[in-house]
């Protein structure tokens, strides 16, 4: 849900609730079940309400106080201004108004929950607010750092290093045995040539 429909979710939510309102003034509280029943209704409208903001965490403040909380806002403000217990200039004006478009009963009827109008202003101008965003920011700014990538491992040792030695002993072996074939030392009295290993045990 983005920021917008969130908004439209919200002012539907609010219009339901508010005809909720209406039909539970149409209850007659005389009697404890018209009482529960009455009030029920006013819960169910404040359950409308609060499920319009179930889904979407993010929204769109400008967004929702232009379509959700100033509908809110004139609609509720004018019944609880024709419903102010003296009169005065602005209640005369509302009630004469509503009498002209023919909602003047609904005003009464609905004014009846002036409270409960009331709560619902301040609860949709909070949700225009969207104090949910602060702790989002909060969380994104304390993200660890990346950790650098390790740099590969040097090896222990080098295998070619570690091999020099020998190739080093096999070479001179070679070479003794050319000189040898080439100088023609290869009669029985010639002194067989000696590896380097080989002269190691002899002087231990």
């Amino acid at each position: 849900m983005n920021g917008m429909s969130r908004a439209a979710s919200t002012l539907v939510g609010a219009g339901i609730a508010g005809f909720l309102l209406w039909v539970a003034a149409q209850v007659g509280r005389n009697t404890n079940g018209g009482y529960w029943a009455a009030y029920g209704i006013v819960a169910g409208a404040g359950f409308v309400l609060a499920v319009s903001q179930l889904r979407g965490r993010g929204g769109h403040p400008p967004g929702t106080f232009l379509i959700a909380f100033l509908p809110v806002l004139i609609v509720a403000g004018w019944v609880l201004l024709g419903m102010e217990p003296r009169g005065n200039w602005f209640r005369d004006h509302v009630l004469s108004w509503s009498g002209d478009i023919g909602i003047r009963g609904v005003v009464r009827d609905v004014g009846i929950w002036i409270g409960v109008l009331a709560f619902g202003i301040g609860y949709v101008f909070g949700a225009t607010l969207e104090p949910g965003m602060i702790g989002r920011r909060r969380r994104a700014g304390a993200e660890p750092a990346p950790i650098p990538a390790a740099a590969p491992a040097t090896p222990a040792y080098e295998p070619t290093a570690a091999n020099e030695p020998t190739a080093a002993e096999r070479a001179e072996v070679a070479a003794q045995h050319d000189r040898m074939q080439h100088d023609g030392a290869s009669d029985e009295t010639a002194t067989p040539a000696r590896m380097p290993w080989q002269r190691t045990r002899m002087r231990r």
